[in-house]
């Protein structure tokens, strides 16, 4: 197939820079590409108006733009997160019997990326694609408990404490002191808030740059699994969850 000219020079300019070149001079990407000024200075104005090339506006020099840091972190959520997390969700459910979950932040909720079923368990409402409440659920209140103070605020700005089980958080004041809670102790607890009889644990994955990009999940029947056994459960969750974290490049400081 026929090679366009003007995207393959673009892309060139682009393979310029790196982590010793981070800032080039127009006079200078013309003699690297061989091309002159004039068709070099139209290719990065293009570049530049879709923000993948920057303009020092005081030396005139040019350096990479930040939406390729915004595709690549497209590219490694969507891409890395379900690939890297579902050996570790098949692993928890094997060793505890018990259904195992993936989920991320979308809006103001919570959406199941992907489960493995347990053979022990008798859970059936979740799947995936659905979405679950922030306050309900172990997986929403971490994915919120994890994030910046203006993050939070903005998750909760406006938003509806629906009373879905007769012990359900249906307060902000009582939802912030419970993501304090959270945070402090490393995973979150949903006890029958969400569904009556099932009690869910949840913990976070954080990527590359330190911040939570999803949360992994184990559900239980209080009928069938005691608190010791319970706690014995949140230690293998908690330890899938840092593995996950490690292969995504998080690295605690």
């Amino acid at each position: 197939m026929p090679i366009i000219q003007a995207l393959d020079r673009a892309l060139k300019i682009m393979d310029l820079f790196d982590e010793y070149t981070t800032e080039l001079k127009i006079t200078e990407i013309s003699a690297r590409m061989e091309l002159h000024k004039s068709t070099v200075h139209s290719l990065l104005k293009t570049l530049q108006m879709h923000g993948y090339i920057n303009q020092d506006v005081e030396t005139g020099k040019y350096k990479l733009g930040l939406k390729l840091l915004e595709k690549g972190q497209l590219m490694l959520q969507s891409l890395d997160i379900r690939t890297a997390a579902r050996k570790h969700l098949v692993a928890l459910s094997e060793q505890t019997g018990q259904t195992t979950h993936l989920v991320i932040l979308d809006g103001k909720e919570g959406v199941y990326l992907d489960k493995v079923e347990g053979e022990k368990a008798a859970i059936r409402y979740s799947r995936i694609g659905r979405r679950i409440s922030l306050h309900s659920s172990a997986v929403g209140k971490v994915l919120t408990a994890f994030r910046t103070k203006d993050e939070i605020d903005a998750l909760l700005r406006n938003y509806q404490f629906s009373k879905i089980t007769d012990v359900t958080i249906t307060g902000k004041d009582a939802f912030v002191n419970e993501l304090n809670q959270v945070r402090e102790q490393g995973y979150s607890i949903d006890n029958q808030e969400n569904e009556p009889g099932v009690r869910c644990a949840a913990a976070p994955i954080f990527e590359h740059n330190g911040s939570i990009v999803a949360a992994i999940s184990i559900s239980t029947l209080l009928s069938t699994v005691d608190d010791s056994l319970f706690k014995a459960y949140i230690a293998l969750l908690k330890k899938e969850a840092e593995a996950i974290s490690l292969t995504l490049g998080f690295r605690h400081v």
